[in-house]
C-alpha cells in the first residue's frame, strides 16, 4: 500500500476531494481483498468495489444476529489502543480519519495536505447539524466514532485476532462513523447493552452496524448485547446489513 505522494500545492480543492473520494474505494477494496483471501476468521460477501450501501441483496441484520456466538466477555487485560495500531492508517498521504470525515460530511473543503479543513455532518447519534471547522479548539466538535468499540472488540474476540487484521478492524470504514465528538465521549467503551445513540430513528442502522463488523471479524456478543440488539432490530425487521 502506497505511503507518500508529492502533492501539489496548486492542486484543485475538487481535484483533491475526488482524490479522497478513490482513496475510500481503495481502502474498501484492500479490505474486502483480504476478507475474500481468507485472511479474517469467517467469510461474508465481499464489500462492493463502489462503496455502496446497504441494498436488497445483502442479509437481514436480526438473520446474521441470530449467527453471532453468544458468550460472556474476555478479560480486558492487555488490551491498549496500541494493540490495533499506533494510530490511523494512511493511504498515499491520506489518513484513515480524514478519509472518513470527507465520507461522512457535505460540502467538504481539503487542504494541500490532504485534511479536510470544513464541512456538514449530519450527525447520526444526535440528529442535529454540525458545520465543522478543523483547528486546535474545534476539531474535536467531529469524532470518528469505531461502532464496535475497540475494548470491546478486545473483549469479544480481537485479543484472538492477529495484530495485522486488528490494525484493519480499527480502520475498516464499515467500523468508522464521523460523529458529534461529546456523544462519541459519553459512550467511550460501551457496547449496545450500556450505550446506544440518543437518536431513536437511528438505532437499527446503528446495532446492524454493530453485527456488520462483529460478523466480519469473528468476534461475539454477550447475551445481553444480543438481547438489546434484538429489541431494537424487532422494530426495524427489513434492516439490512452495511457494507461500508
Amino acid at each position: 500500500m502506497p505511503t507518500s505522494y508529492v502533492h501539489n500545492m496548486n492542486m484543485p480543492s475538487t481535484y483533491r476531494r475526488r482524490r479522497i473520494a478513490i482513496f475510500i474505494v481503495i481502502l474498501i477494496g484492500v479490505i474486502g481483498a483480504i476478507v475474500t483471501s481468507g485472511a479474517l476468521p469467517v467469510s461474508q460477501p465481499a464489500m462492493p468495489s463502489d462503496g455502496s450501501q446497504a441494498s436488497s441483496n445483502e442479509p437481514f441484520a436480526s438473520a446474521i444476529l441470530e449467527t453471532l456466538p453468544i458468550k460472556g466477555r474476555a478479560t480486558k487485560t492487555d488490551y491498549s489502543r496500541d494493540q490495533f495500531g499506533g494510530g490511523w492508517s494512511s493511504l498515499q498521504g491520506c489518513d484513515t480519519r480524514n478519509i472518513i470525515l470527507h465520507r461522512d460530511l457535505t460540502d467538504v473543503q481539503v487542504d494541500e495536505s490532504c485534511n479536510v479543513t470544513s464541512g456538514i455532518l449530519n450527525d447520526p447519534y444526535t440528529g442535529k447539524i454540525i458545520n465543522f471547522t478543523r483547528g486546535s479548539g474545534t476539531s474535536g466538535d467531529v469524532q470518528i466514532d469505531h461502532v464496535v468499540a475497540l475494548s470491546n472488540a478486545w473483549q469479544t474476540g480481537a485479543l484472538l485476532l492477529s495484530p495485522e487484521i486488528r490494525v484493519l478492524l480499527a480502520n475498516d470504514p464499515l467500523e468508522l462513523l464521523a460523529v458529534d465528538g461529546p456523544s462519541n465521549q459519553q459512550k467511550s467503551d460501551g457496547d449496545a447493552a450500556t450505550w446506544l445513540p440518543p437518536n431513536k430513528p437511528f438505532r437499527c442502522q446503528y446495532v446492524a452496524r454493530q453485527i456488520a463488523v462483529k460478523q466480519k471479524y469473528g468476534l461475539w456478543v454477550t447475551q445481553a448485547e444480543h438481547d438489546v440488539m434484538s429489541n431494537i432490530l424487532d422494530s426495524c425487521p427489513n434492516q439490512r446489513l452495511p457494507t461500508k
